[in-house]
This record gives C-alpha cells, sequence and structure tokens, in this order.
C-alpha cells in the first residue's frame, strides 16, 4: 500500500496558503514523509490515526477504476483488512456509501453480525475503536473515504461534543488532503502502491467467478455480498496484477496459474 507517499510539489492552487494544512504542503515541497505531520495534526484533533481511500472513476476504454490507500496505521492492519476481504462488513464503509455528512462511530454502539464483531475486534487491536468518517466523491474520482480513528470507546458525551465542534476542520482536513494531495498524485498515473501484492482469497473467488463469464451483480449474489462491493474486490485485484481491466486480469491470473486455464 502507499505507506511513504512522495507527491512531489504539491497542487497549491487548491487551497489557500495561510491554510491550517500549510505544514502538510510545506512538507511535501520539503521532499518530507508526509506521516508525522498528519498524525501531528489528527492528535491535535482528539484521534490517534489517519485512514486515505480512493477508487478512481476511470473514463478511459478498456480500463477499470483502481484503488489507492495511504495511513499512518500499521502495515499488519492493511494486509489483515485486504487478507480478510473486511471492505465487505465494515460498517463505517457501509453506513457512508451513500452519505456525504461526516459518521461519527463507536464500536461500543456499533451493530452487526459475527463478521462485523470480529471486524470490530481486530480493528480495536490497532486502536480502531471509534472515530469520524467522511465519505464523498468529486468529477474524476469514484469515492473518497477519510477516517479519523481513535482508542476511546465507548465514546462519552463531553468527548462527543468535542468531535462535533472539530467537525468543520475534520472535513476540511479530509477534502484538502485529498484535493492537495491524492488527486494530484493518482491523476499523474503513478501505479497504485498495492501493486504486486499477492491477491487475497476473496478477490481469487471473483476473479475465477468473472472467468466464467459471471457479472458483478451475480458475483455478488454468490458470495453474499453487494455488487459495488464486488467492484472493489476488482478494483483491488486489478490495481495489484497491474492491468488495466477484468479480461487483463483473467487472462494475467490465468497465466500466473491463480485460476484454471
Amino acid at each position: 500500500m502507499l505507506s511513504h507517499l512522495q507527491p512531489g510539489h504539491p497542487k497549491l492552487g487548491a487551497i489557500a496558503s495561510d491554510s491550517s494544512l500549510q505544514p502538510l504542503v510545506d512538507a511535501a515541497i520539503a521532499g518530507a514523509p508526509l506521516e508525522p505531520v498528519i498524525q501531528s495534526m489528527v492528535r491535535t484533533l482528539g484521534f490517534d490515526s489517519f485512514m486515505y481511500g480512493m477508487c478512481t472513476n476511470e473514463t478511459r476504454p478498456h480500463h477499470e477504476s483502481r484503488g489507492y490507500v495511504w495511513t499512518t496505521l500499521p502495515r499488519e492492519w492493511v494486509v489483515e483488512y485486504d487478507r480478510k476481504a473486511y471492505v465487505e462488513i465494515d460498517p463505517r464503509l457501509a453506513e457512508t456509501w451513500n452519505r456525504t455528512a461526516p459518521l461519527i462511530w463507536d464500536a461500543a454502539t456499533m451493530r452487526g453480525d459475527k463478521r462485523v464483531r470480529e471486524f470490530l475486534n481486530q480493528a480495536a487491536q490497532y486502536g480502531v475503536r471509534s472515530g469520524v468518517v467522511v465519505s464523498f466523491q468529486d468529477p474524476d474520482h469514484a469515492r473518497i473515504i477519510v477516517a479519523l480513528n481513535s482508542i476511546v470507546s465507548p465514546v462519552d458525551q463531553l468527548r462527543l461534543s468535542l468531535i462535533r465542534r472539530n467537525l468543520g476542520e475534520i472535513m476540511l482536513l479530509a477534502t484538502g488532503f485529498h484535493d492537495i494531495f491524492m488527486a494530484h498524485f493518482v491523476d499523474r498515473g503513478v501505479p497504485p502502491g498495492q501493486q504486486g501484492a499477492p491477491l487475497s482469497s476473496r478477490e481469487i473467488q471473483c476473479l475465477e467467478l468473472a472467468a466464467r463469464g459471471r457479472t458483478s451483480v451475480e458475483i455478488g449474489r454468490q458470495l453474499g455480498v453487494a455488487p459495488r462491493t464486488v467492484d472493489f474486490h476488482f478494483s483491488n485485484l486489478i490495481s495489484k496484477l497491474g492491468v488495466h481491466n477484468r479480461h487483463a486480469a483473467i487472462a494475467k491470473g490465468t497465466r500466473l496459474g491463480l485460476i484454471p486455464p
């Protein structure tokens, strides 16, 4: 994944130079890693870690979307999240898919089945027990998710009030980080950081079913997940295989012995 983003010159016109995001801009111009700067900003807002995810919306013929992620959380959590296909049941994603208002969440009050509880328990091991999620779109990118995470749970009324007072700054951080760094970074055509990573078992399942001619709707029905979740898996595996679309992914997967010829 994108553990150490080196975006070069940020897109300075996206935000005023006296913005609270100026320390990030200064770090990028100096060629310094962004993680320590954004971690400091996140802690000032009362949180412990930061995660940015994007699924691009490819408009070029014969291309499909690609997935990107950048986070201050340990790489072990990113790998585990990917391997166990937590994208299918992460309640932070499910509850913000068709929402633009920030979601304040707390594991202590989250409801869900056994897999959701497993996810919450595993996330807690990495300090992800509550937080704020901002989900939005732009004209060129299908979906952007920004999460500020906290080790605190349950969240009491005092902390909830503090979070609400900071929602404006949180929204600015989320949208500004995208506008200044990630949209510009992705639009330059830099390959996703997960290119070359092994496919998860769920991604291999999706690839095998696609090789049999199944659509996202049919694959989702067979696996018991939403079609958009299937599309996310394809976005991820296409990025990992370094190809442009499903047909190329099937061909490369067959060549690599991931699926039967």
